[in-house]
């Protein structure tokens, strides 16, 4: 049985390397224009309803894997530029683009369609964010990161300061 201490840890415990701080906010300023284009439809995005029904309709998906998708890509990237649950939000993106590679992307082969010669995206760019999403997901948020402080104030808790 896990205890909670060791999960506590596992969430919000990480070095204060800047390695994670420089992945996540990479990470987060790339995907965070992706999910208010999903969640708000801001950037010249859908929005929710739109998005959904895509995700839906034309996707097939089931309408709570769709909510799971918009509000991962919406409320993760902030998420992650914060360092708030970092792990958690990047092994959901991680599961997330491996999901699009599997469904969307791999049939259109490794590269991005960067001439408009192929009839879609290939997966390169979602290999980079299944690299740095697993990456956040082994070494935490780093330097900066809100869950360094929230285990610091649960640690003083716990030392009766």
């Amino acid at each position: 049985m896990i205890k909670l201490e060791t999960l506590k840890q596992w969430l919000l415990q990480s070095p204060p390397s800047w390695n994670p701080l420089i992945l996540r906010l990479f990470l987060g300023a790339v995907l965070f224009p992706h999910g208010m284009q999903k969640l708000f439809g801001w950037f010249g995005g859908p929005g929710f309803q739109a998005t959904l029904h895509y995700l839906t309709e034309s996707q097939g998906l089931p309408r709570m894997v769709g909510i799971g998708i918009i509000l991962i890509e919406g409320v993760g990237s902030v998420a992650l530029l914060l360092g708030f649950m970092t792990r958690i939000f990047a092994l959901s993106f991680a599961f997330l683009a491996i999901g699009i590679v599997l469904t969307t992307h791999l049939q259109y082969g490794f590269f991005m369609n960067w001439y408009g010669t192929q009839k879609g995206e290939g997966i390169e760019y979602f290999l980079l964010w299944i690299g740095m999403s697993l990456a956040l997901s082994i070494t935490g948020g780093g330097r900066y990161a809100v869950d360094r402080l929230l285990y610091r104030i649960d640690q003083d808790i716990l030392m009766g300061q």
